[in-house]
């Protein structure tokens, strides 16, 4: 049997990186995966930080150009195409299950580009104004933990769906992965936590109690955004993390 097999589940799944086979995908194991969601995320930040050495005697605009780039490349744009779909249905002027269905299409609407350009502008601009290093690092940690309390407070409004299948799963690797945030970025980690769970409760608002994981995938990128804003607003104030 492969070792680490939930790792590399989460991995293959939140990231266009090379894993092992890990041939079907059984029953569970989504929901087993979810608890290396944060291990996913340094491993992601471990690859920004590299891209951001690398390109660090380049003006910050093209060199934050090229960090974001990277970000979207090694998700896949999977989080992002998340956001994308939930501005369409949650900002839309319908009732719940209208904006279930579409959630459900795979079309882009005014919403989406809007929300897209708006978002990529800010992440841009809060890359390049230089958060630091460990803010590069950490943020796409809290993100993907910030994320698992999601899962178990609010119910799948969509049965079945990949976002559905990695609800329920134990905390206890995600908690270890992610406590150096408590250590090494507390106020951040904290704005960005508080931000995820606003967002998570309006969102099954709008979806009429439940999430799905396009809903998901806009909160890792938002949480993301919050805490690049959060740790700007730190340096600002003279405050280190």
């Amino acid at each position: 049997m492969l070792r680490f097999r939930p790792f590399w589940l989460a991995l293959g799944f939140l990231t266009t990186l090379p894993v092992p086979d890990v041939g079907e995908v059984r029953p569970g194991e989504r929901r087993a995966a979810s608890a290396y969601y944060p291990l996913v995320g340094w491993v992601v930040g471990a690859v920004l930080v590299a891209v951001a050495a690398l390109v660090r005697a380049w003006p910050p605009g093209l060199a934050a150009a090229l960090v974001l780039a990277a970000w979207l490349a090694v998700t896949g744009m999977l989080h992002f195409d998340g956001l994308l779909d939930s501005a369409d249905a949650l900002l839309a002027p319908r009732a719940p299950a209208e904006r279930l269905q579409i959630l459900a299409d795979l079309h882009h609407g005014s919403f989406a580009l809007g929300v897209g350009a708006v978002f990529l502008i800010l992440k841009w601009q809060a890359i390049a104004a230089g958060p630091g290093v460990w803010a590069l690092a950490l943020a796409p940690v809290a993100a993907r933990f910030w994320v698992l309390p999601l899962f178990a407070l609010f119910p799948a409004a969509r049965p079945g769906g990949l976002g559905a299948n990695a609800r329920g799963g134990s905390w206890g690797w995600g908690l270890l992965f992610a406590a150096p945030l408590a250590l090494l970025a507390p106020g951040p980690a904290a704005a960005a936590g508080a931000w995820a769970l606003g967002f998570a409760f309006w969102s099954s608002r709008r979806l009429g109690g439940g999430l799905t994981g396009d809903v998901y995938g806009a909160a890792i990128e938002t949480t993301e955004l919050v805490f690049l804003l959060a740790a700007l607003l730190w340096r600002v104030g003279g405050m280190t993390f």
